[in-house]
Parts: structure tokens; C-alpha cells; sequence
């Protein structure tokens, strides 16, 4: 929303106004925005109703009954997110740090609430568990959904690949890649394996491909498992089973963490655009491409969009504040939270950044 359509009077008063219905969720009278300017003057609750009526004619604000009060529409929103986004940008052009535009910095979030975030990741020891642990904190602190997706590996170069049997046809995978991250996954065969077969076929892996992309490694596996088949029989076909079933993940395989649909239950009321909303967002495409269309990967940028009618029509009211999590120069996946506009906007913009950057400290992977 360009500057010049909204005056520093009404800059305040919609800020004002905006900060107590996050706080309430009822509509706003003129009466309880003047009380927060009681030592203004030139103020008044008559000034403050002209001002409002100026608000709703530009599309700011609009009142659900006749005699409520008023309510910021999604347009207010992107409005108040956007003057809380200036001063962060302004700060870090200032400090010349290299830090993206639009990055808030993070000593805005308090040091309990920093304290209380790094806790909740305590144990956690690789990028599938840091993923997964994201979406719970985030739906925590947000009372919202919290979401992670982790990114296409297509371009992980392998340093370390190590198998465990677990039980029957069962294995854990543990793949280290040069960037650091750890990845591991639970894989199911289709006939069991021994321990030997498992140290046989990582030591292959690791002696013949470390350093090699792992959407090249599966392709060279397969292509050597057709050609040596006769040769290498016992071992090249463990060592194709089990990259095909996910030991290295290739390129487009997307993994999504999901938590906090109960809060986004518990907030809505109407429950026939309830269902709607929820048939959007369990939709894990949807999702996907939700936060893939927002979120440039190659950037540090916090992404904050008010309103996702353009995903569904039921989520117009939600608020979608999101950030790439890098490990060096490694895109380790997306983390963020989708919730009801009513949100502390600064607080939670400020928690999804600290969690993005977390991940170095969480899987003691030094930082470039």
C-alpha cells in the first residue's frame, strides 16, 4: 500500500486500533482507541471517529454490525505488517551487516521467549527432527499451525551414509551431507537384511560416492546395478533397494511437517468455511506450493502475507509468516506458521526468524 494514502494521524489511530483488536478480538469503538491517546491532544473521540469513517472509506477498516465498532480489514494488516517490516530494514542498511532486507533483527524478541524457544529444541540432532520439532513450536507459540517443509535434496552432496537394522525388513538410514546436515529415515524393504549385508553396502556407497550429489548417486546405482548385476549380484541389489526406498532422497520428494490444526479448529466459528479451510490446508500439495510460492529459498528473508484467498477462498482470514533455514549454504527447508490474522504480529515475525537461524547452533554445524 503506497505511503501517501494514509496520514501520520491516521497512521496512529490505525495502529492503535489494529493493537487492541489483536489484543480483544471484539471491534473497536472510537472511545477505546481515544484512551490510549488521553495525553494527546487534538485526539478526541469526535477526531478519532472522523478519522476512523476516513479509514473505512479507504478500505481499512469496516464494521461487522451497525452500531459495533470496527474492524481492520486484510488490507490494515499488510498495512501495519509493512510498517513493522520498515524500521528492521532501515535498522540493518544502517549496521551494513549483510543481513537480508526485510530480516527484523532478532534482539527484538525477548531473552525468556529466546530461552524458552531453544529449549523446546532440546535433544534434537538432526534436520528431520529439527523440522519436526519447528512445526510444534511454532503451533505453540502462535496458536496457530506450524509448518515445515524440508527441502528437495537433489543437490546434497554425500559425505557419510550409515545403515542400522532395527528389526525385520526394517532399517535406519543416517545420511551426513558435506554442508553437515544430518538426515536419517526409517525404511521398510521388501526382504531383510543382515548386519553385514548393511556394513557392506555403506561402505560402498561411502568409498565409491562421497562427494557425489545424491540424485546422481541413485541414478549411477541403478545404472551399475543393471550392468554388474551378474557380477556384484547380492550387494548391488541391498544397495539399489535400499536407495530406492528412500536411503538417499532424490530430487522432489517432499518431506512436510504439519501441527496446531486443533488450534485453528478452536478459532474459527463458522464451520462450514472450517471445513473448507480444512480441506485446503490437508491438502500437503497445497501446502507445498503454498510455501514454495512465498518463500525464496536462496534468500534469509522473513515473508509475512495477510490474507491466502489466492490459495483458497476459506483462508483469506489467515496470515502466512514464513522463512527459509539454511545450514551454511545449504537450504535445509522452509519453516513457518499460517494463523488467524489476530496475531502478535511482531513477536511471532521475530520467533520464526530466531527458529530459522537456530539450526546451525541446534546441530552444531558451525556458521560461514
Amino acid at each position: 500500500m503506497p505511503e501517501m494514502r494514509v496520514s501520520p494521524r491516521e497512521r496512529l489511530v490505525l495502529t492503535a486500533l489494529i493493537q487492541l483488536y489483536i489484543t480483544t478480538g471484539e471491534p473497536v469503538a472510537s472511545q477505546a482507541v481515544a484512551q490510549t491517546f488521553a495525553d494527546r491532544e487534538g485526539l478526541s473521540s469526535a477526531t478519532i471517529r472522523n478519522v476512523m469513517a476516513s479509514l473505512a472509506e479507504a478500505g481499512l477498516l469496516e464494521q461487522p454490525h451497525t452500531s459495533a465498532g470496527r474492524v481492520p480489514t486484510a488490507a490494515a494488516f499488510r498495512y501495519y505488517v509493512e510498517q513493522l517490516m520498515q524500521p528492521a530494514r532501515a535498522l540493518l542498511g544502517a549496521q551494513g551487516d549483510g543481513a537480508q532486507p526485510g530480516m527484523p533483527p532478532m534482539n527484538l524478541l525477548s531473552e525468556e521467549r529466546r530461552e524458552q524457544i531453544k529449549d523446546s529444541f532440546s535433544g534434537v540432532s538432526s534436520t528431520n527432527e529439527y523440522l519436526e520439532r519447528t512445526a510444534k513450536v511454532l503451533a505453540l507459540l502462535s496458536s496457530g499451525l506450524g509448518v515445515a517443509l524440508a527441502s528437495a535434496t537433489g543437490t546434497q552432496i554425500l559425505e557419510h551414509i550409515h545403515f542400522s537394522r532395527l528389526g525385520t525388513a526394517r532399517v535406519l538410514a543416517v545420511m551426513v551431507t558435506q554442508a553437515g546436515a544430518v538426515q536419517d529415515r526409517i525404511l521398510t524393504l521388501d526382504h531383510d537384511v543382515t548386519h553385514l549385508d548393511l556394513d557392506t553396502a555403506s561402505r560402498y556407497l561411502n568409498e565409491n560416492f562421497r562427494g557425489w550429489p545424491v540424485e546422481r548417486i541413485r541414478a549411477e546405482v541403478a545404472r551399475r546395478t543393471d550392468l554388474e548385476r551378474a557380477a556384484y549380484h547380492e550387494l548391488l541389489t541391498s544397495v539399489e533397494e535400499l536407495c530406492r526406498k528412500g536411503a538417499l532422497a532424490g530430487d522432489g520428494e517432499v518431506t512436510l511437517f504439519v501441527d496446531g490444526m486443533a488450534n485453528l479448529i478452536a478459532a474459527e466459528g463458522d464451520r462450514e468455511r472450517l471445513r473448507q479451510m480444512l480441506v485446503a490446508l490437508e491438502a500437503k500439495q497445497r501446502l507445498v506450493e503454498l510455501l514454495t510460492a512465498y518463500v525464496d529459498g536462496r534468500q534469509q528473508e522473513v515473508r509475512v502475507v495477510v490474507g491466502l484467498e489466492q490459495a483458497s477462498p476459506a483462508m483469506q482470514d489467515l496470515v502466512l509468516i514464513a522463512s527459509p533455514a539454511r545450514l551454511g549454504n545449504t537450504n535445509l527447508g522452509t519453516v513457518a506458521l499460517i494463523a488467524p490474522t489476530r496475531i502478535q504480529y511482531q513477536e511471532m515475525i521475530h520467533a520464526v526468524q530466531y527458529i530459522a537461524q537456530l539450526s546451525a547452533r541446534i546441530l552444531n554445524v558451525p556458521t560461514d
